[in-house]
């Protein structure tokens, strides 16, 4: 069974948010749903959403939260470490870059995500792996051989540790001792940028070059 995967890049930041769809007809899923999701909403019009599923709670990837889960009426899966940032601009860093957006803030998610969970879901199954050190509560999805890593793992770079509540040496251990074990073959779908394969990210990432 293939998972489907469109993306868009919203807002200001370029953030990808995925829209997931699989053999269960007119049902999808959506990770990290970013500022200005109208292009993502059009989409969605005519699809129940299961769920929306968030890597993290930084502002550029839960902009569009709101606005989805009211008009789709879908519950929203985040890690408990992160259970307060999207009741607080503070914490997910909308207060701290005004020159990018106003402040943000959403309802609490109605589900805490915690490494090992499996999610079933549009008839896949999506595991959870707490992968931190970009943020306290990041986490990563893997569905066969798709992963979706967030602002953890990027092509050719790592997610940005100076942000509050990010710390360099968690970041490493999580990409070295968990996202560098799975198979070379598996599909990197990041938060920025373009897509890549573990394999690829193990020999040539400047940062993290191998799994050791």
């Amino acid at each position: 069974m293939t998972l489907h995967i469109e993306t868009f890049n919203l807002g200001p930041l370029q953030t990808n948010a995925y829209l997931l769809t699989g053999p269960v007809e007119g049902k999808a899923v959506i990770i990290d749903p970013g500022m200005n999701p109208g292009p993502l909403l059009k989409r969605i019009a005519d699809l129940e959403i299961e769920a929306i599923l968030l890597t993290h709670a930084h502002f550029d990837h839960m902009g569009g939260v709101e606005e989805i889960r009211k008009r789709k009426g879908c519950p929203v899966y985040l890690h408990s470490l992160e259970s307060e940032w999207l009741t607080s601009p503070k914490l997910n860093g909308s207060l701290m870059w005004p020159q990018v957006t106003e402040p943000l803030s959403a309802e609490p998610a109605e589900y805490d995500l915690a490494d090992g969970l499996e999610l079933q879901l549009i008839g896949h199954t999506f595991k959870v792996f707490h992968t931190p050190g970009h943020s306290p509560g990041s986490v990563s999805f893997l569905s066969g051989n798709d992963l979706f890593s967030g602002d953890v793992l990027f092509r050719l770079g790592v997610g940005r540790t100076d942000l509050p509540g990010g710390r360099e040496g968690d970041l490493i251990h999580s990409i070295q001792n968990t996202l560098y074990t799975f198979p070379d073959e598996v599909v990197v779908y990041p938060g920025h940028g373009p897509r890549t394969t573990i394999g690829y990210e193990k020999q040539r990432n400047p940062y993290v070059p191998s799994g050791r």
